[in-house]
């Protein structure tokens, strides 16, 4: 399984309010109420350096609208591989680790979202993805991969807790 790990990312709430949120994911339907303002747009745009275009932003809000959430589990359908796939909460370690694993994928993957503590009373993030692709794969979407786990640890910073 190869791992791409994000940069560490900051939010200036305390690390119990964070996990608390990150550990019940019906709290992450926040997304899809932020999906349509056009402020959410801008800041895709923004943080990608212009690189999304406004179809890819289009795409996104429309997946994130087709999510369904619970406490242990958000998932929808994806239409690029005709599926449905569901990200599961598979462990818990309060207030520290959330780790999930996809499920319904062609792909094995796992994802683990770490906190830490921060001098100023914040929270330091990093997100993790492993996912077990062959060589040839890898080598194809590597960068994307790289690229989509430091966006999302962005979105997942930015979301106010």
């Amino acid at each position: 399984m190869t791992k791409y790990e994000s940069s560490v990312k900051y939010n200036a709430a305390p690390v119990d309010r964070v996990y608390a949120k990150l550990s019940d994911l019906t709290n992450l339907r926040a997304l899809q109420e932020r999906a349509s303002d056009p402020a959410f747009a801008e800041m895709i745009k923004e943080k990608s350096g212009g690189k999304v275009s406004d179809e890819q932003i289009t795409g996104i809000q429309e997946r994130l609208q087709n999510l369904k959430f619970d406490q242990d589990s958000v998932g929808g359908h994806i239409d690029q591989l005709g599926m449905d796939v569901t990200l599961r909460i598979i462990e818990r370690e309060e207030p520290k680790l959330v780790k999930m694993e996809l499920e319904g994928s062609p792909v094995p993957a796992n994802l683990w979202v770490q906190l830490l503590p921060a001098p100023d009373g914040g929270t330091r993030m990093k997100l993790t993805v492993g996912v077990e692709l062959n060589f040839f794969m890898r080598k194809m979407i590597e960068g994307k991969l790289k690229g989509g786990v430091e966006q999302f640890a962005e979105i997942l910073a930015t979301i106010p807790y």
